[in-house]
């Protein structure tokens, strides 16, 4: 890997997920239209990831990844009792 690549780090995988389910559930640029399949598609995603790298984490990767999942459950579980 040459010095101008950057190295994907696991929390920007995790956030990347949690951005996409924020901005599939209308959170975001308000102009995008809300989608809840794929929100939930992308909390499913972390989950999986999650489950597949239990015991394989540092305190603090475990930490992000169980309060995004967290936060994001929330926030779909509220915006299915609005739609």
């Amino acid at each position: 890997m040459s010095d101008q690549q950057q190295q994907v780090e696991f929390s920007g995988l995790v956030l990347g997920f949690c951005s996409a389910a924020l901005s599939y559930m209308g959170f975001g640029d308000s102009s995008a239209p809300r989608n809840l399949a794929l929100a939930k598609q992308n909390i499913d995603i972390l989950g999986l990831l999650a489950e597949k790298t239990k015991g394989n984490l540092s305190e603090e990767e475990e930490r992000l990844l169980k309060d995004a999942l967290l936060d994001l459950k929330t926030k779909y579980t509220d915006q299915q009792k609005n739609s």
